[in-house]
């Protein structure tokens, strides 16, 4: 079976931060204070139980340990049509218990955008080596936003550097454990 913890890191590393896909990544990465964890669950149920446990861990955690977390599915949520469905009711659960202070985003393997065709490359800004669900601090978010210079500027430099790719390059934006 596939390291999830290594290759989510590796794609943390190697796409996330050196593509600088999220600028925000780097320094929690580098300074140890990101938590990978990874979920057993076949079940929606057994995943939204799995997501409660790691959201009061993080909210138990200083910041200065932990300032967020990835949840990693190793089985859970092959299809993503399922993974949007379950995502729509993991917002809900992170909305009532702990809304104004965590938020929820989402990663996938064949993520697609609505409305945005299946190849277009803009669905590598979502896509990760396995379905994930990334709990943040509010704190955090408002802390990034407010210290970057041009916030609404990501998303389309993001855009225009995965269209900028082609196929192969994309493809190995998912590190495997078979690549070196």
């Amino acid at each position: 079976m596939p390291d999830p913890v290594g290759l989510t890191r590796r794609w943390l590393r190697d796409v996330v931060v050196d593509l600088d896909l999220c600028p925000f990544a780097r320094g929690p990465l580098q300074a140890g204070r990101v938590r990978i964890a990874t979920s057993d669950a076949a079940e929606t149920a057994a995943a939204l139980a799995d997501l409660g446990l790691e959201l009061q861990r993080l909210q138990d955690a200083d910041p200065g340990e932990i300032e967020t977390t990835l949840l990693v599915f190793r089985t859970a949520f092959s299809k993503f049509p399922d993974f949007l469905e379950a995502t729509a009711v993991a917002r809900d659960l992170v909305a009532a218990v702990a809304g104004g202070v965590m938020q929820l985003a989402d990663f996938h393997p064949d993520y697609v955008f609505a409305g945005v065709s299946r190849t277009d490359p803009s669905n590598w800004t979502n896509r990760s080596p396995f379905p994930m669900w990334h709990l943040l601090r509010e704190s955090s978010v408002a802390r990034a936003v407010a210290g970057h210079p041009d916030i609404h500027s990501i998303p389309g430099r993001n855009v225009t550097l995965l269209r900028q790719m082609d196929g192969e390059a994309l493809k190995r934006l998912l590190p495997s454990e078979d690549q070196d």
